[in-house]
């Protein structure tokens, strides 16, 4: 019998079977799918020559992270690599709005949208320098972040105070109007802030822009060399060798509760694996407690919060194997692993109101990723393993395109919406679709299929709006991994500080396991060895 079993073999499963075994607990691992990872795996899937990411491809999160970084994962082989430029945002007139490794490149091409702004993003990264490490320190310890959050509020009150504070606040499309005169600095933020499910107008929208993209100058966008399951592939090497247990292709159907606590699960081979002192689970929150756990081992209040739980915007993606690399209009693009592909700012705003009103977006902001640029071993010499993800709203009321599509992902919708990004991205990079060696198409019941966490192509496991973070994750009062029933942890991105590879949900999981039973201590011991 373990000591713990853990649910689940995604990032935030593997980081807290990896602690727990720091710990000296026995660990056993549960993963539904035939592979570990969940939304970090990376495939030969489109073509034989290409590595191609199934879900997440940029880690800037996992670069900042004190968690994965206390893993020491470059121990069990796992090597990072950087395109030469982080992201662009390409407008269809030739100007390009560049971040840059470097914050005086960056300066500098955003002075050729205005001359003051080159200045202006200078002030907001010395602001960030600051404020930034306290920032990601309170952001992935468990809630409330006691001690680096006094920390962090002293370094805001050097910063500005107040005044920093309602910056972050701010929508990002205000943000943007009030920190440069010009547009390369405003679809930086915007388009940023887009990589979760925020609108331009969205309150904290601004917050977020400017989170991601000051992570973006100080950390860059990285990818794992080889492809994103190498990240996966280093953590359950790690856990292995520390003695955890990986079983793959075994579904939980039921966590065993008895006596008010978690004392094991159930597969649905109909194998029950007990755990001597706790279960984690890295699910969804609404998995978690309607599926597997069961209305009646829950308080009432809890159940009714679930009914008003939101989900982020569904999610539809395509992989490229490309002939060549992307003919970008804006020659600046070309060096980006990440680009941005909308009509500027009032475009985010257009395609973020189609959404709301449950229409498919006409022309859909596409997140494109260039992995060969990136990671020159994802394909043969000039060629391309690309990919681009948009959002659609998870219940479609409407098309707001000409395909009639209704959501039900049929192969004719599928291929009505790949065309559409297809045909986006070749207004910014004509004869983009003639390099198109072959496609592959992961529509939002296809990504749920592969990873039940992506429900409908939900790549957050709920939104990032200001309704549902810290204490109202996933829902009111909550905030923490604990959960109603003892011995029972969420350990997802359900789970405070929410979506993105870090590995902090796993870890407050981990922790607060430890915690339960006198044992915190030891794993900071363990990390020291």
């Amino acid at each position: 019998m373990p000591d713990a079993v853990v649910i689940g073999a995604g990032p935030n499963g593997l980081v807290a079977a990896n602690l727990l075994a720091d710990a000296g607990w026995s660990v056993e691992v549960l993963e539904a799918q035939p592979d570990p990872g969940g939304a970090v795996r990376s495939d030969r899937g489109v073509h034989p020559d290409y590595v191609s990411d199934l879900f997440s491809a940029f880690y800037p999160l996992a670069a900042a992270s004190p968690v994965l970084a206390r893993l020491e994962l470059a121990a069990e082989g796992l090597r990072w690599s950087h395109a030469p430029s982080v992201l662009a945002h390409p407008l269809t007139d030739g100007r390009c709005a560049v971040l840059e490794r470097r914050v005086e490149e960056t300066s500098a091409g955003l002075a050729g949208f205005a001359a003051a702004d080159g200045d202006a993003w200078r002030d907001m990264y010395e602001v960030w320098g600051r404020v930034g490490p306290d920032l990601v320190q309170a952001l992935f310890t468990p809630f409330p972040p006691v001690r680096s959050g006094l920390r962090l509020a002293a370094k805001l009150r050097a910063a500005g105070g107040l005044r920093l504070a309602r910056k972050l606040a701010l929508p990002v499309r205000r943000l943007g109007e009030e920190e440069f005169a010009g547009d390369g600095g405003r679809l930086l933020l915007a388009g940023n802030a887009l990589h979760a499910d925020l609108a331009p107008e969205a309150v904290g929208s601004g917050g977020f822009g400017w989170l991601m993209s000051m992570l973006g100058q100080s950390h860059g966008f990285p990818v794992p060399v080889g492809g994103a399951g190498a990240l996966t592939s280093a953590l359950v090497s790690r856990l292995q060798r520390r003695g955890g247990v990986l079983r793959c292709s075994e579904r939980v159907a039921s966590v065993v509760v008895r006596g008010g606590r978690a004392v094991g699960v159930r597969t649905a081979g109909g194998e029950t694996v007990m755990a001597r002192r706790a279960v984690l689970a890295d699910t969804s929150a609404p998995a978690l407690y309607r599926d597997l756990v069961g209305e009646e081992n829950l308080p009432a209040r809890l159940l009714r919060d679930l009914e008003r739980f939101q989900w982020d915007f569904a999610t539809f993606k395509v992989d490229w194997a490309l002939t060549g690399p992307v003919p970008w209009t804006a020659p600046q693009a070309a060096g980006a692993g990440t680009v941005h592909v909308a009509d500027g700012v009032d475009g985010l705003t257009r395609f973020a109101s189609q959404i709301a009103m449950g229409l498919v977006p006409d022309e859909p902001f596409a997140l494109f990723g260039a992995m060969t640029t990136a990671d020159p071993s994802r394909s043969p010499a000039g060629t391309e393993s690309a990919w681009a993800y948009t959002h659609v709203p998870q219940r479609i009321t409407s098309d707001a395109g000409p395909d009639g599509i209704t959501g039900r992902w049929d192969s004719r919708e599928q291929e009505a919406m790949a065309d559409r990004i297809e045909v986006q991205v070749e207004r910014f990079a004509p004869g983009f679709r003639a390099l198109i060696g072959a496609r592959r198409i992961l529509a939002p019941t296809t990504l749920q299929a592969m990873n039940e966490n992506l429900h409908n192509g939900a790549i957050g496991n709920g939104t990032t709006a200001l309704h549902q973070p810290a204490i109202f994750r996933p829902t009111p009062g909550t905030g923490r991994p604990e959960t109603p029933v003892k011995g029972l942890h969420l350990a997802s991105a359900a789970a405070h500080p929410g979506g993105g590879v870090h590995g902090a949900p796993g870890a407050n999981a981990a922790r607060a396991a430890l915690r339960a039973h006198g044992l915190h201590s030891l794993l900071h011991r363990a990390q020291r060895m």
